[in-house]
């Protein structure tokens, strides 16, 4: 109150004297206004240009609202680049058209200062020349009247810079200029990052998806070749079938020719003409045509089918031909008229057996509509060969019975025959001697390499044993070798170039022991050696780290380089071993060991290592037992809708609690499976279980009648032989539909044998079951899954939902995956939701579904048969 009382006391005088304040206030609220708005724009250009260079021209534009900015240009640079870019550049007087400048010509001037330094920079054309002196750079061009430059930085690095300058006295640029520019450079970095970010990303997709459309127009010509292939093979095979078992007449088995080429090529009319014994006549066996129904055998004239026993080979001749072939004189006048007359389209191919042409085999057509080509030409030359080979089968049946007459007279032969045979029988025996003592190396030597195998060196490795036990101060020790990447030489090269390989690393290996030390080959690619009579065990360790050496040297097979590895166990022959086999295997457990810290090592065995392998073991035993006892406990967990809360499926997982060892790992747990060879017995376990639910619900519960469950299904168990029609075979049994079922295959298992899944899964999704695409992101994501393959929903890794919203580079990945999932339509499953502030986040993101402990806790399946029913959302 006393404020406006004084107020209204001010004089005139006083009053005017605050007029230039309040206008200097409203002046600096207008232009924060006029911030906040630019910068407002910019974010809002970032979200809506997907190309760079229409941003720089925007950008340009909202910074000229604020201030004079004719001049402008942004200059991009990265550290050791040979050239600065140039994406936009406007100037009255340096017009510059390259988009690009090499660095070593700019960066002693102005933008280079600025790009070194990283300090903005403001000149007017009374400091330049000073200010260029005291700071060391050049003025290149036209000197501005007033200049400010600034830096552009993504964090501390400097990446860019962006100036402007005018060349008119009119225009001059203050402190305002200056810290509005300064104040606006990082949110352009940022608009910047992120339009280019979308580009890089849409030219991605746009690359992958011209990729996949090559693709899958090459797999579609190549399907129909393949079709014309087995068309081909079928025809092929049905010409052998009808040559051996037509026994009757001859005009079926030609009639069944004619149905054969039928399918081949367009063959309305089609007949076989064949050389009397003098080669002066033609007779026609078969003969089926349109216009004239029989033909009666004639002499050799001019006529079409002349013309390709002349020339020796198939022909294809039509009424644009025939003109030229009677010029010649291998057609009669005849013969021309009428195909001209018919509009005549005619294929004759030689029938040619043993050298000698029998025959020919011909169709035709009438009319302009059908004309054969080249192809078909190419088609009936091919078949003909088969068919004058069927033919020349039914002809050989009648020389069957002189055949007859003449196998007695070969008895007689056959019995002074058998004279010579009885002298080359003794001559046998002879040879057969020396085969024995061939065999008995062979059984004691590898065939490969010709190393010793496991038969001869445990015999040597008892005699070293009773040796040691003997004579305790003669050492003895077993190095068990176990190549690396071996599997992967013999995939890629072939098993040629795998047993090549196998014989270099004998040779290698031979090189770094001594001449009475035994080298053996037990087989693959693990080899043995029995260091004998050695005088301290750093001759061991000499001989493996030589080995090792050795092997870790690169190998060349046909012009390719590989690289490979050893890992080594070693165990020294103490008096308490008592056969060969406790050798070998506590080798073998030290090998194991060596491999288990990180390979090309060797290690010694100890006890420790022995009561290890017993502890896996019994654990391996103790898990087929539960699996067989049916003591794994079911937990199961729903996926649920991020919006109407309704349940998509609910999840089925196993959980195992050991008796001593307490709650056992996911991952311990899928090891112990594969150890074992297990994995296809617990995937049909899980599935029995979600089976044995899904039955009790349609039996009792009408709320979950129509529930959905899901189990995860080993990628290794879908690629073994009948694993489709076995699953299939289940969910019928239990009379289920198989829409009920969802299953899970992870993204880690699907990348190491994705080339061989796409079939089976297939046909999965065409029975009727839900396809999940489990732990997306966690191996090498790739994008051919969400195009090729025939997956319903894709889960996002938990590892990924765990650290939102404390990764702001995985929310990124989370919001790009839900991005794609618009564009190639299909559902996003979060898994491992854990929070609100989780669930609230993807929610907004757009994510369709959500699985966690946040939506709903694991429970048993006991809970579902004596318990209350499961939440339906």
């Amino acid at each position: 109150m006393n404020d406006s009382v004084d107020a209204e006391h001010l004089s005139a005088e006083e009053l005017r004297e605050l007029i230039p304040q309040l206008q200097q206030l409203t002046q600096k609220y207008k232009r924060s206004e006029q911030t906040q708005k630019a910068l407002f724009d910019i974010s809002e250009l970032a979200g809506s240009f997907s190309e760079l260079s229409r941003l720089y021209s925007a950008i340009h534009e909202i910074i000229g609202q604020f201030m004079d900015a004719r001049n402008f240009f942004v200059a991009l640079y990265e550290q050791n680049n040979e050239f600065v870019e140039f994406p936009y550049f406007v100037d009255q007087f340096d017009e510059i058209v390259v988009k690009q400048v090499p660095t070593k010509e700019l960066i002693d001037g102005i933008t280079g200062y600025i790009l070194k330094s990283g300090e903005h920079l403001t000149l007017t054309v009374d400091n330049i020349e000073a200010t260029s002196k005291e700071l060391g750079f050049k003025i290149f061009g036209k000197p501005p009247i007033d200049f400010i430059g600034i830096p552009l930085k993504r964090g501390s690095r400097v990446i860019g810079a962006m100036v402007v300058q005018s060349y008119d006295d009119r225009v001059r640029y203050g402190q305002q200029d200056l810290d509005l520019l300064l104040f606006v450079s990082q949110h352009i970095v940022n608009a910047l990052d992120r339009v280019k970010s979308r580009e890089l990303t849409e030219q991605t997709i746009r690359e992958r998806t011209k990729q996949l459309r090559n693709i899958n127009e090459e797999l579609q010509d190549e399907i129909l070749e393949r079709q014309k292939v087995e068309s081909l093979q079928q025809a092929l095979f049905e010409i052998s079938e009808i040559a051996a078992s037509i026994d009757g007449e001859m005009s079926d088995f030609y009639a069944s020719l004619h149905d054969i080429l039928a399918r081949l090529l367009s063959a309305p009319n089609c007949y076989v003409a064949t050389l009397n014994d003098r080669k002066d006549y033609l007779e026609f066996p078969y003969y089926c045509d349109q216009q004239n129904t029989t033909i009666e055998p004639r002499p050799l004239s001019h006529g079409l089918t002349e013309f390709v026993l002349r020339s020796g080979k198939a022909e294809l001749i039509d009424s644009s031909r025939v003109l030229g072939l009677s010029e010649n004189n291998e057609l009669d006048q005849d013969t021309v008229d009428n195909m001209i007359k018919s509009s005549n389209s005619w294929l004759g191919s030689p029938l040619v057996v043993d050298g000698q042409i029998s025959g020919v085999i011909a169709v035709q057509t009438y009319g302009k509509e059908s004309r054969y080509t080249t192809k078909d030409l190419e088609l009936l030359k091919f078949v003909s060969h088969h068919i004058a080979v069927a033919m020349e089968r039914k002809k050989a049946a009648e020389s069957i019975q002189k055949y007859n007459q003449q196998l007695t007279m070969k008895v007689r032969e056959r019995t002074d025959e058998l004279h010579k045979t009885n002298l080359y029988l003794k001559k046998q025996i002879e040879e057969r001697k020396e085969i024995e003592l061939k065999l008995i190396h062979d059984a004691h030597h590898d065939s490969l390499t010709n190393l010793p195998n496991r038969t001869m060196f445990n015999s040597r490795l008892e005699l070293a044993i009773a040796n040691k036990q003997r004579y305790p101060e003669h050492n003895f020790a077993v190095l068990f070798i176990d190549l690396d990447r071996f599997k992967q030489i013999n995939d890629t090269l072939g098993h040629h170039a795998g047993d090549q390989f196998l014989v270099e690393v004998s040779h290698r290996i031979g090189k770094c022991i001594r001449a009475h030390d035994l080298l053996a080959r037990l087989g693959g690619d693990e080899f043995v050696i029995l260091l004998d009579s050695f005088d301290d065990f750093s001759d061991v360790e000499d001989v493996a780290g030589r080995i090792i050496q050795s092997i870790n040297n690169p190998f060349n097979f046909e012009e390719n380089e590989m690289y490979s590895g050893a890992s080594i166990g070693i165990a020294n022959i103490e008096t308490g071993y008592q056969t060969a086999d406790e050798l070998i295997r506590d080798a073998d457990a030290a090998m194991y060991h060596a491999k288990s810290l990180g390979r090309g090592r060797y290690i010694l065995f100890n006890t420790n290592m022995r009561q290890k392998l017993l502890e896996e073991l019994e654990l391996e035993n103790d898990f087929r037992h539960s699996l067989k006892e049916d003591r794994f406990d079911c937990f199961v967990q729903p996926v649920r809708h991020m919006t109407s809360d309704e349940n998509l499926y609910h999840e089925l997982y196993l959980r195992w609690e050991h008796p001593t060892l307490g709650k056992i790992k996911r991952s311990q747990f899928w090891q112990v499976a594969h150890h074992c060879g297990l994995t296809v017995e617990v995937d049909m376990y899980m599935l029995s279980k979600a089976l044995e639910v899904l039955k009790y619900w349609q039996r009792n519960r009408t709320k979950e009648a129509t529930s959905k469950i899901a189990i995860n299904i080993s990628v290794n168990h879908l690629l073994q032989g009948n694993s489709v029609e076995q699953i299939l075979g289940e969910v019928k049994t239990a009379g289920i539909a198989p829409e009920s079922l969802v299953l899970e295959f992870d993204e880690n298992e699907l990348n190491k044998r994705s080339q061989f899944a796409l079939t089976p899964l297939k046909k999965l999704k065409k029975a009727g079951l839900t396809l999940v695409l489990d732990n997306f992101g966690s191996g090498l994501a790739s994008l051919s899954y969400l195009y090729s393959y025939p997956f319903d929903f894709v889960k996002i890794d938990h590892r990924f939902i765990k650290s939102i919203p404390r990764s702001s580079r995985n929310l990124s990945l989370v919001e790009s995956v839900i991005f794609m999932s618009k564009q190639l339509d299909f559902s996003l499953i979060a898994e491992g939701i854990s929070s609100e502030t989780q669930h609230a986040i993807l929610k907004e993101l757009g994510c369709e579904y959500g699985q966690g402990t946040m939506i709903e806790t694991p429970k048993p399946i006991t809970e579902i048969f004596d318990g209350p029913s499961l939440s339906t959302g």
